[in-house]
């Protein structure tokens, strides 16, 4: 049983080692202002289970909306599956298929402030099990796709390096374990 679990954990924690973290907007971040392609900026980005989307802005003038695909295309504002206002937003993906986001605030949808992410299906033929909800990132919210998200190299490096510890971690108490 404890055998297990070490594997489990382990299993885990090299996900985690694995999964990138993407600053929507690159620099510029989330906002009207600086004239972001947001459809050519996800263009560029592979987006796969695990992986964190950062939405950095400033609140006083934006916030990002989750909502649906017909949502998405008319900028329907009535009915987000979820609201973010802290300018500061971290979502995990934790599924495939594709994310729909925009900014609520009147006219900035309709300006091209609207982002849908596709998360790629798992390359394994065996489907892969949700992550667990814990996240290494204090303030991120885990949420599924709407039906249907560049990793920061510092940022993905340190969780990189610290998953790799802990998984040799973990291998050990599992030798130590079967040797007992």
């Amino acid at each position: 049983m404890a055998a297990r679990i070490v594997v489990a954990l382990a299993v885990v924690m090299l996900r985690l080692s694995e999964a990138a973290v993407y600053k929507v907007g690159d620099s510029a971040g989330w906002t009207t202002i600086a004239n972001v392609d947001y459809k050519l900026w996800a263009s560029t980005k592979t987006f796969h289970i695990g992986d964190t989307v950062k939405f950095e802005y400033n609140p006083q003038f934006h916030n990002v909306m989750r909502v649906t695909h017909p949502m998405f295309r008319s900028c329907n504002t009535s009915n987000p599956i979820s609201t973010f206002t802290t300018g500061n937003d971290s979502i995990t993906l934790t599924n495939h298929g594709h994310h729909f986001f925009f900014c609520g605030v009147p006219g900035h949808c309709l300006a091209g402030q609207k982002l849908d992410l596709n998360v790629l299906r798992p390359a394994s033929s065996r489907p892969l099990s949700d992550p667990p909800t814990f996240s290494p990132f204090p303030s991120t919210t885990t949420i599924p796709s709407a039906g249907v998200p560049g990793p920061s190299p510092s940022l993905a490096a340190s969780l990189s390096s610290a998953a790799a510890a802990m998984v040799a971690l973990l291998v050990s108490l599992a030798f130590a374990i079967f040797a007992s």
